[in-house]
């Protein structure tokens, strides 16, 4: 990363793949009539287009560049929280599609700390700690959502 400007760049289209991807993973479920999933699936995509409503507020006065997807360097092919596509397979369950909602999340909790750890400019480094917060807790939550649907399940 170059630049706090930059950094935003690719929070906001992290954050707009995660709400597409998810988004898609909810209409995939709905179509196939898993509407429980897809409930949760449509949730995930709200919280992702709040995160980059976020995102887009915290560049404020700041001019992003205008970058084609080619422009971005992810670690894999797609963006960190783009969810994992076998989530449109129609009998996946409530603890299938949370473990992919934890992946994706994961992910993009280890893409802000790749960053983190790579970076020496101490603005970027401020906005990154603040994305890994916003991420843990994301993180946090799905473990505890599948920790507590096992219980359920074994009790």
């Amino acid at each position: 990363m170059e630049s706090v400007e930059e950094f935003l760049a690719y929070a906001i289209k992290l954050e707009q793949e995660a709400a597409s991807r998810f988004g898609q993973l909810a209409d995939a479920m709905e179509a196939s009539g898993n509407r429980e999933v897809g409930k949760l699936f449509q949730r995930l995509a709200h919280a992702s287009r709040l995160h980059l409503a976020e995102a887009r507020a915290r560049s404020g006065f700041r001019e992003i560049p205008e970058m084609k997807p080619a422009d971005y360097v992810w670690p894999d092919l797609e963006s960190p929280e783009a969810a994992a596509i076998w989530g449109t397979d129609p009998l996946i369950g409530r603890e299938q599609a949370l473990e992919i909602a934890l992946e994706a999340e994961t992910a993009g909790l280890d893409y802000y700390q790749s960053v983190l750890d790579a970076t020496h400019d101490p603005d970027i480094k401020v906005l990154a700690k603040q994305f890994i917060e916003e991420e843990t807790g994301h993180v946090t939550a799905l473990q505890k959502s599948i920790a507590a649907l096992r219980s359920k399940q074994s009790g």
